[in-house]
């Protein structure tokens, strides 16, 4: 029976990775194509970009928009793309345990805004546990990718996952220093 629990875990776990990597390659397209058209226009009309890095530093290119500093990798990138170059990194959140097991979350950090959430551990004490992750988790996701924050409102039915899924997330924040 446990042995049952756990290939039922995850399967679950594989199918909750899935649906979130499906909606995250969604999310980051369509910010990819808003840094992109931002980056390339300026206010004032010199093509001017940078990004601000997790060092805090802002980097400009000149009015000939030939090179643009990252602030969190300190590469130049040529032409607008400067404000793209910054890498993607990830934060782990803490291990939250519950009376029906344990939850942890990455995130995916990339110019300063969460592109993307992984669960890496969800409730999986029983059956119905397992049931209540694999439909809380994708809600909890999109909320907090809407929400660029842990401040999202629990699933109804989920409140044990929902609040240690928010609290981990919490933690993976506070170390990416957003």
């Amino acid at each position: 029976m446990k042995a049952r629990g756990a290939v039922s875990a995850a399967l679950a776990s594989a199918g909750i990775l899935l649906a979130g990597w499906q909606a995250g390659a969604q999310v980051a397209e369509i910010r990819g194509s808003a840094v992109a058209t931002a980056a390339g226009t300026g206010t004032d009309g010199t093509g001017s970009s940078g990004a601000t890095g997790a060092t805090g530093a802002t980097g400009s290119s000149g009015s000939s928009g030939s090179a643009g500093t990252s602030g969190s990798s300190g590469s130049v990138a040529s032409g607008s793309a400067g404000a793209a170059a910054a890498a993607a990194a990830t934060y782990d959140g803490a291990v939250v345990p519950t009376r029906f097991g344990s939850v942890q979350v990455q995130i995916t950090v990339k110019a300063g805004a969460i592109t993307d959430v992984t669960a890496l551990q969800l409730t999986d004490d029983d059956r119905k546990s397992i049931q209540i992750s694999n439909r809380a988790a994708p809600l909890l996701r999109s909320e907090v990718l809407a929400a660029q924050s842990a401040k999202v409102k629990s699933i109804s039915g989920a409140t044990v996952t929902s609040n240690a899924y928010l609290t981990s997330l919490q933690a993976a924040i506070d170390a990416a220093n957003l």
